[in-house]
């Protein structure tokens, strides 16, 4: 049966990125500035490591690419779900000005109470918290605006891209005021940077993403409903609105999570839902997870690409995603036929 046959292709996808995420990881952790064997990052990892290997992987490496994964995972199931809500295959939390607004309240934050150790509204914990409001705030406004007896797919994206200039705008003139190292900073951590972040950013993130990842596929159902034309929903006793609104709210979660750790990495919503839907289907019980394991790899690989094509430097994981993101949004833009999904 058809069913079958999908469940079984879901599976073997699902195991396919499960195995990629293992091989990269294992790549990323043996290379960098001080490249190390495969064979002594298992002998580290196993304890038997000299004092400087054990620093490199477990102080340097391993939360920045444990990071690295979480992010790509929130990232990718908030697209997702914007999509799915909005029925706009463009949609996505970056080009929709979600992360910017959560960036903006993180940015925001640094500039009225500062990062002097000691402060307790800087402490990471804090972080997600004040991007979580922005990513929020930003989201009722777009779903706010975009409403038309209904959500506009086209007025949707627009008042979105509407909603990223005018935040970055903000962004601007906040830094234009701030200290001109806490300016550097910012702007380096507004392009998608990661590097330097260690376990206090992990456990910062990771309470965050243990709760809205199944949260997110607990709502599969919901979202498969939603694609059809509203009276099926209500026929079938799903309070659309009320779902809407709490789907949003989950999907402003996740941006603003993210981008607190991480910065405003774009195009992860965007590309990993794609191409879930095009190799496992429309379903949201198959799409959403192979999205988040999609979303991992693509940002781990890319943070092992930032920290070595230019090694010693570091280039953003943003600017990597970017370089990758913006050709496939413009082949979307160019061979799409209609405002919805497609697949």
């Amino acid at each position: 049966m058809d069913w079958k046959l999908a469940l079984s292709r879901t599976k073997n996808w699902l195991a396919a990125f499960i195995l990629l995420i293992m091989a990269t990881f294992v790549m990323s952790l043996s290379t960098g500035v001080m490249p190390i064997s495969i064979s002594e990052v298992l002998n580290t990892l196993a304890g038997s490591g000299t004092p400087r290997q054990e620093l490199v992987l477990f102080q340097l490496r391993l939360p920045r690419m444990v990071i690295a994964m979480l992010i790509g995972a929130g990232l990718a199931l908030s697209g997702s779900i914007l999509q799915g809500l909005s029925r706009n295959s463009l949609a996505d939390p970056g080009i929709l000005g979600i992360n910017a607004g959560a960036g903006l309240a993180v940015v925001f934050s640094i500039y009225l109470f500062g990062q002097e150790k000691g402060n307790l509204l800087s402490e990471p914990f804090f972080l997600p918290v004040f991007a979580f409001a922005g990513a929020l705030a930003i989201a009722a406004l777009i779903y706010r605006f975009s409403w038309k007896g209904g959500i506009d797919p086209e007025r949707l994206l627009l008042v979105g891209l509407g909603f990223n200039a005018l935040c970055g705008a903000l962004l601007m003139i906040l830094q234009l005021k701030m200290d001109p190292k806490d300016f550097q900073q910012a702007a380096i951590w507004l392009t998608g940077s990661i590097w330097g972040a260690g376990w206090p950013y992990v456990r910062a993130l990771l309470p965050w993403i243990l709760f809205l990842i199944p949260a997110a596929f607990y709502k599969a159902r919901t979202m498969n409903l939603l694609q059809f034309k509203q009276e099926v929903p209500i026929a079938l006793g799903l309070k659309v609105e009320s779902e809407r609104r709490l789907l949003l709210c989950l999907s402003a979660a996740l941006a603003g999570a993210c981008v607190a750790v991480g910065g405003g990495i774009a195009f992860i919503g965007l590309l990993a839902p794609h191409l879930a839907r095009r190799l496992c289907g429309p379903n949201y019980f198959s799409s959403l997870p192979l999205s988040a394991l999609i979303g991992a790899v693509l940002v781990l690989m890319a943070d092992m690409i930032g920290k070595n094509l230019l090694a010693p430097a570091d280039i953003p994981v943003g600017i990597v995603i970017s370089v990758i993101g913006a050709p496939y949004l413009i082949f979307m833009l160019l061979t799409r036929k209609g405002s919805g999904i497609s697949v």
